[in-house]
């Protein structure tokens, strides 16, 4: 019985979008997993993500197809990954997760398998509170949480600057948001945890 796992983020730069590669690469070695990965859809006009120079750095993921909430119901692990926005998940996911409401209405992702990894500008930009306060939606609509547990050896890496925790893989973008590219460090750490969630989401749906 194959495993299917989604993974579902929105980018700005490409930062979350390189570790949500390494998150289904992880994912991918698990025997019998269904990885598919999804963007939510953008909801900056244009005009904005121009100005910003996002235009340019997104087109290195604008193949990725769009997220349906319909599709949830389909998974049996949902690994979602977002920058965050003042501690906060980014309005893009944020509206996503608020058409869930039928799904929950109707106990759809009860017992599902779910995961957060995050991008912040900074050591201390929130990324944390980012992840952990994910969380709450995601037990409102009774998912089982994973992070990375501590046999995730490079978490405790004091060699460099680097993001990832137990709560989730994180990479730190620079404070412009864009400068700095996720490290071996964080990637590896997104990669354990892909494999992780799918293993754990395995070994849920064998019983």
């Amino acid at each position: 019985m194959p495993v299917k796992v989604q993974i579902i983020f929105y980018s700005m730069y490409g930062h979350v979008y390189r570790l949500a590669e390494a998150v289904a690469a992880g994912a991918r070695e698990v025997s019998g997993a269904e990885v598919a990965l999804y963007q939510v859809p953008e909801l900056m006009p244009d005009d904005v993500l121009r100005r910003s120079g996002a235009i340019e750095a997104r087109a290195q993921f604008a193949h990725v197809p769009i997220a349906s909430v319909e599709r949830l119901p389909e998974a049996d692990a949902i690994i979602f990954g977002t920058p965050t926005r003042f501690g906060n998940m980014c309005a893009q996911m944020r509206n996503f997760l608020d058409q869930t409401g039928g799904l929950w209405a109707r106990n759809q992702l009860v017992g599902k398998v779910g995961s957060v990894f995050a991008s912040t500008g900074t050591q201390h930009g929130g990324q944390e509170t980012t992840i952990t306060s994910f969380h709450t939606t995601l037990l409102h609509l009774g998912m089982v949480i994973v992070g990375v547990p501590y046999s995730e050896k490079r978490l405790t890496s004091m060699e460099e600057i680097s993001g990832g925790g137990p709560y989730g893989a994180t990479t730190l973008a620079g404070p412009d948001g864009r400068s700095r590219n996720p490290s071996g460090n964080e990637l590896a750490i997104a990669h354990f945890q892909g494999r992780h969630v799918t293993e754990v989401a395995a070994r849920l749906a064998r019983s």
